[in-house]
């Protein structure tokens, strides 16, 4: 990935900045490469959770996934029953090259209390939840909300399993890096970990260790398993939970912070970090890695730099030179939303993009 590996290919192609790759640069890609070549073979295990008019935002994130991923995927999708003939329609006339598979899921609650889970903040949200107890004979997990890009291979954000110490039982960013603009920090009125709280949008699991876990809590000195606590959890703090299942994991690792992993914010880039100026500095260091376009903005005029960068993956077709159907095309109309402060940065929204690009044909060429 760095461009001092692969000097002839890069001639081929306009240069980096010289400051762009690094020792940080070179010890990143041996560290992704060694966990690959330890795991060859391991299939990554991607979820995502899509209800309502959420069709054409999960494939387009389905899409991103599949352009810049090196080992073989398989899709585990949870959708309305509605849903399911469309996402089959669609995704079978995927180009997969043999490196994809999926599986389509109903929505499913326990029946005792299925319908406070429907209800809790946006509908079917909370289905994340029971991942670990539905998907029983998944090791590993990465969950996305329908809102998520991949800037840059899952195989990436895949390898951070392997930097889980023996404690750690999943991974996710935190909700801000900026506290005066925080909303756990200013507003929440139940436990949050850390300083700002975390956003689980992106949300990598090692399931087997969460299946056996025993988790402290504020409601009994016993510690409860995962299909134990989340109920009683609910039931305790449903009246002060604003964010849904994204409160509930916040307090969870509040009493368990040792069993969480933090990554850097560029692996879940929002319109918080750049809306009110720039504040994720790894972003403006590296580009963002997986794009996070909450708050609909994929769909409306208010933050144009977003919504530019989900329709060119939208409309980019399989096989199309990806220079020219997709970069070179997303940047003249990157550069068209410079009025506005996520603008003013556009360019770490192509930065990654473009090395994940030059990844892909220089692994081709090979």
């Amino acid at each position: 990935r760095c461009k001092n590996l692969s000097v002839s290919f890069w001639n081929s192609y306009w240069m980096l900045p010289s400051d762009v790759c690094g020792m940080n640069c070179f010890w990143e890609a041996a560290f992704r490469y060694d966990y690959m070549k330890t795991h060859p073979s391991e299939k990554m295990h991607l979820a995502v959770v899509a209800c309502g008019e959420r069709l054409e935002e999960t494939v387009t994130m389905l899409r991103s996934a599949i352009i810049f991923s090196i080992r073989p995927l398989q899709f585990h999708i949870f959708a309305e029953d509605q849903l399911h003939d469309s996402f089959k329609n669609i995704l079978d006339d995927f180009p997969y090259e043999g490196k994809v598979n999926y599986t389509l899921y109903p929505i499913t609650f326990p029946n005792e209390s299925a319908a406070e889970w429907k209800k809790l903040f946006k509908p079917c949200a909370s289905q994340r939840l029971f991942l670990p107890l539905i998907l029983k004979n998944v090791d590993s997990l990465l969950y996305v909300d329908t809102d998520i890009l991949f800037l840059r291979p899952v195989d990436d954000i895949w390898s951070f399993l392997g930097k889980f110490n023996s404690t750690q039982i999943a991974a996710m960013a935190p909700e801000h890096e900026e506290p005066r603009i925080g909303w756990y920090n200013r507003f929440a009125r139940h436990p949050y970990y850390g300083v700002t709280g975390i956003n689980s949008g992106v949300m990598l699991m090692n399931m087997t260790r969460i299946r056996r876990k025993y988790f402290k809590n504020d409601m009994t000195p016993v510690r409860l398993q995962w299909g134990e606590i989340l109920m009683p959890l609910l039931k305790k703090y449903k009246l002060n939970i604003t964010w849904g299942d994204q409160d509930l994991l916040n307090i969870m690792f509040f009493h368990n912070p040792e069993s969480l992993y933090v990554f850097p914010c560029q692996w879940n880039y929002r319109p918080d970090h750049c809306i009110y100026g720039s504040n994720c500095k790894e972003a403006e260091e590296e580009g963002i890695f997986i794009l996070h376009g909450n708050r609909g903005v994929y769909h409306d005029d208010k933050q144009p730099t977003f919504r530019a960068v989900y329709e060119a993956i939208k409309n980019y077709s399989f096989g199309d030179d990806l220079f020219h159907s997709l970069l070179q095309p997303l940047e003249l109309e990157l550069q068209k939303t410079m009025h506005t402060y996520c603008g003013k940065v556009y360019k770490v929204f192509v930065k990654q993009l473009t090395k994940s690009i030059r990844d892909l044909y220089a692994r081709r060429s090979k």
